[in-house]
């Protein structure tokens, strides 16, 4: 299966169309939101094409297809517009033998890892910054941000696909790829 893995949308209707088109053009099966889904959060400027409702319209017709966890900007206000579940904390994926801990990272992060086991992989957004490190022998990665890059990096998403993560941006260039079995 062919996942495509993206957060901190921060209600962007431009990216979030840029998102959707990507999901199209990659021919994902599942589209992993790590949350901050439409408040754009007091720390961050305004993204472009602020459109909060424009990203409910269009997150809405790709709900057959979302998983996502909850981030620290997501709300129960914002689970009531939403037909799809955004406020599980984590959600567990099985990638071979591997765990795949999947949660916004404003909890769990490269600092704090939940119990994974060595080569288990903690996938997170929040900081908006992509990474992709070894921590105590757990994989960290986080796909960056849709919205408001950090850090001079990209806006961009991730792609899975049996054990290659692959981040890409939304002009189509690959910025890292990590096959885990090598």
């Amino acid at each position: 299966m062919r996942w495509m893995i993206a957060s901190d949308l921060h209600g962007s209707a431009w990216w979030c169309e840029r998102l959707a088109e990507a999901f199209a053009v990659e021919k994902c099966q599942r589209l992993l939101l790590l949350g901050d889904l439409l408040y754009h959060g007091p720390r961050n400027d305004l993204p472009r094409d602020y459109a909060p409702k424009e990203v409910i319209r269009r997150l809405s017709e790709l709900r057959q297809v979302i998983l996502c966890v909850r981030g620290n900007c997501d709300t129960e206000v914002d689970q009531m517009v939403l037909p799809f579940p955004i406020m599980a904390e984590y959600a567990l994926l099985q990638a071979g033998e591997r765990l795949i801990f999947a949660t916004h990272g404003h909890h769990f992060h490269a600092k704090n890892i939940p119990p994974l086991q060595t080569g288990d992989v903690l996938l997170h957004g929040h900081t908006h910054v992509p990474c992709c490190e070894q921590v105590n022998g757990i994989w960290v990665m986080n796909p960056g941000s849709v919205a408001i890059p950090k850090e001079d990096s990209w806006h961009g998403y991730m792609l899975l696909e049996g054990d290659t993560f692959t981040w890409k941006d939304f002009d189509g260039a690959v910025h890292i790829v990590r096959r885990l079995s090598e």
